[in-house]
């Protein structure tokens, strides 16, 4: 993944988020650091904290460092890296304060997943849409480009969640804010390498999250005070 993201003709730099994993993320990155110096960085924490935190880690350690498009994806190529391009085009010349890597929308599909699979995740984002009224086909994603005037607008300390539903309530924060949000099609692939990490903790924090995001967002705003 490294090597793929650093060989786009766009000098992207890439920060791995490692909670302590225990199959040497760390040791092979700063190795790869020796390579890739000046645009390959490393933030270790101790313990899995969650998915949502760590890519409020790297948010804010990106903010700190005056970028202006701030993206996450996963790093098993059900992402295709080639489409970071597409997603930094959406944002830098159509405007978008946030641009997603969608499987439903027009142009996007998902390959070698079951059907069983499918159906669930495209129930999911109707799901979410009925619930939120927000007009995003595809809210669970999690291939995302992010302008960050929206994350410096953005009160990070009023993102509740940290499995899934984290992903569906960055984009929920953004529409509520105003802030245009960006489909781009994408074909997601069943990833090549890892594992899923998905829980029915995690589960049940999307299905019921939801409802109290929606809820929340009649009486607040996640707008820095």
């Amino acid at each position: 993944m490294i090597r793929t993201v650093f060989s786009l003709s766009h000098p992207f730099h890439l920060l791995i988020v490692d909670d302590g994993s225990p199959d040497g993320t760390a040791g092979l990155v700063r190795h790869q650091q020796e390579v890739y110096a000046g645009r390959l960085f490393l933030l270790e924490r101790s313990g899995k904290q969650g998915l949502g935190t760590a890519y409020i880690t790297g948010f804010r350690w990106a903010l700190e460092r005056g970028y202006d498009y701030i993206f996450e994806m996963d790093a098993d190529f059900s992402h295709n890296p080639n489409d970071l391009e597409r997603l930094r085009e959406a944002c830098a010349e159509q405007g978008a304060g946030v641009a997603v890597g969608s499987r439903y929308t027009r142009g996007g599909k998902v390959v070698n997943w079951p059907f069983g699979r499918i159906l669930i995740s495209f129930g999911a984002s109707l799901y979410v849409r009925l619930v939120t009224w927000m007009p995003v086909k595809d809210p669970t994603a999690g291939f995302v480009c992010y302008q960050s005037r929206f994350l410096q607008t953005l009160d990070l300390t009023k993102i509740h969640f940290v499995g899934y539903a984290f992903q569906i309530e960055m984009k929920f924060a953004a529409w509520q804010l105003g802030f245009k949000i960006y489909e781009v099609p994408i074909t997601f692939t069943d990833r090549v390498a890892g594992a899923s990490k998905m829980s029915s903790k995690i589960f049940k924090e999307a299905v019921f999250g939801v409802l109290q995001m929606r809820w929340r967002g009649f009486f607040s705003t996640y707008k820095k005070d």
